[in-house]
């Protein structure tokens, strides 16, 4: 699922977005990162982690997220997209949302992508990757904001792949974009999900707190995306 983000000074959208800066990746460490994904480009495909869906529409958070997948993806730094997130803590299934709006900015719907079943940040890596290998992508990185970047790093390198590459937003990137930036109408009915609870309904917190670690992953098991 998602976590939410002071060392950027972002109008309008960006400021809730990054909020908890102080402990995330420095400007320069985030700036290094997209240097190193442009020496590497093009990745076969990106994990963009979803986020809380709000009343049938984007968050701050998640709008922030897509229009970075969108940077991405314009200046050929991956292929595809894989949006990640099922129905958490909201009716809506936050990958199918997420993927309706990329489509509507103007991403090909043939390279973008919706992995339904994961309810924790590292559940979105795991299981995305996971969907990546059975797709044939071969290279993959995560692009999220820094903060949450930065915590999924070691998982992802420890538990997923070390190959894993890291493209966190860089705020001159995002600021430049930022007066373009629209809220296009999507069907949000479509990614409704019956019969829902939300996670705080299923499970204590504790379970919720393993998830987050990466503890509720059977690997065992034939749930694949």
């Amino acid at each position: 699922m998602t976590v939410h983000d002071n060392s950027w000074r972002i109008p309008c959208i960006f400021c809730p977005l990054l909020t908890l800066f102080s402990c995330s990746f420095s400007s320069k460490a985030t700036k290094k990162l997209y240097q190193q994904a442009l020496q590497r480009k093009p990745y076969d495909a990106i994990i963009v982690p979803g986020s809380p869906v709000e009343n049938g529409k984007w968050s701050r958070t998640m709008k922030g997220r897509i229009y970075w997948s969108k940077f991405l993806y314009d200046h050929g730094v991956t292929r595809n997209i894989i949006y990640s997130g099922a129905a958490v803590y909201s009716a809506y299934v936050e990958a199918e949302i997420m993927a309706q709006y990329a489509v509507a900015l103007g991403i090909p719907k043939e390279h973008v992508y919706s992995e339904t079943l994961a309810e924790h940040s590292t559940e979105n890596v795991y299981y995305s990757f996971k969907l990546a290998g059975k797709l044939g992508f071969k290279t993959i990185a995560i692009a999220s904001d820094p903060f949450q970047t930065r915590l999924l790093r070691r998982f992802a390198r420890k538990k997923v792949s070390h190959t894993i590459g890291l493209i966190p937003m860089v705020k001159d990137s995002m600021m430049n974009m930022e007066p373009e930036m629209r809220d296009p109408e999507i069907n949000s009915e479509k990614a409704f999900q019956k019969d829902f609870v939300s996670i705080k309904n299923r499970e204590g917190f504790w379970k919720r707190w393993r998830g987050t670690l990466g503890k509720n992953i059977d690997r065992n098991t034939d749930r694949r995306p």
